[in-house]
């Protein structure tokens, strides 16, 4: 389904030292990372850290002020959305933002509106059917009326119609249950390893991003302050207390964060 080429280390996607503003406020302040063909790589960080912004100036909605964006080594820096989509790169953004008043089929074909091969767009289709069944069943209804998990599933689903080499998702766990975010996390597995889909995900749920990615980096301010294989950084002792949860006994009644965090 994803963009035919071989899968290999190189670098699918790569940020270098990028800057972006809204209006005087610098959000991001230096951000590179990069995301390897065949990875599943997470930015993990609070509300306000600039993950949102990140994928924002990958995908065109936001230009940088400075640093470069590279796909597959090209600088994309600047494209307009509709060609960063023709280049491969999907962005299922934060809340979905499906089209309400349209119906689910109408909704996936909005995904394929660059391409024109009928005949690959509606095998594509089926695609999406075999990793979501119930949107079948749910063509003709309005995508409004839908469940939070299954406007999510039609989000990604009309995000795989463009045919994406990589897909940008942003909170994809935000609002669901405990249930549906491990059955939407499990189907992104199989899309990784099935579809050879390349998936640079946002996430607050640090244990569900970190289950599922290869990689990862952590956002604070607007900088990258930590990275790392995703089982290192579950077995960081700031990871563990920060953003899982989990403290020491004896310092359940004190705030130690000022003390402890030390990658800035």
């Amino acid at each position: 389904m994803v963009h035919k080429s071989e899968i290999s280390n190189s670098s699918l996607l790569e940020t270098k030292n990028i800057e972006s503003y809204y209006g005087p406020i610098m959000a991001l302040k230096g951000v590179s990372l990069k995301v390897k063909q065949g990875q599943i790589v997470t930015v993990l960080g609070a509300n306000g850290a600039g993950k949102t912004t990140l994928l924002k100036n990958i995908s065109g909605v936001m230009v940088p002020e400075k640093g470069n964006i590279l796909h597959y080594k090209d600088n994309i820096q600047g494209f307009d959305t509709d060609k960063l989509v023709q280049k491969g790169i999907s962005h299922v953004p934060e809340g979905r933002e499906i089209f309400p008043l349209l119906s689910v089929e109408q909704n996936l074909n909005l995904g394929a509106f660059t391409r024109k091969n009928g005949s690959d767009i509606r095998k594509d289709l089926d695609v999406v059917f075999s990793y979501f069944p119930i949107l079948k069943s749910r063509l003709a209804q309005q995508a409004n009326t839908l469940s939070g998990g299954e406007q999510q599933m039609l989000a990604i689903g009309r995000g795989l119609m463009s045919r994406p080499s990589i897909m940008l998702l942003d909170e994809p766990s935000l609002g669901l249950s405990p249930i549906l975010v491990k059955e939407i996390f499990s189907i992104l597995r199989k899309l990784n390893k099935e579809q050879k889909l390349t998936i640079l995900l946002v996430e607050q749920n640090a244990k569900a991003a970190l289950d599922l990615a290869d990689y990862g980096y952590v956002m604070e301010l607007g900088r990258i302050v930590l990275d790392g294989n995703s089982t290192d950084l579950k077995n960081s002792k700031d990871i563990q207390e920060f953003y899982l949860g989990a403290k020491e006994e004896s310092q359940l009644t004190q705030r130690r964060w000022k003390n402890r965090k030390t990658w800035r």
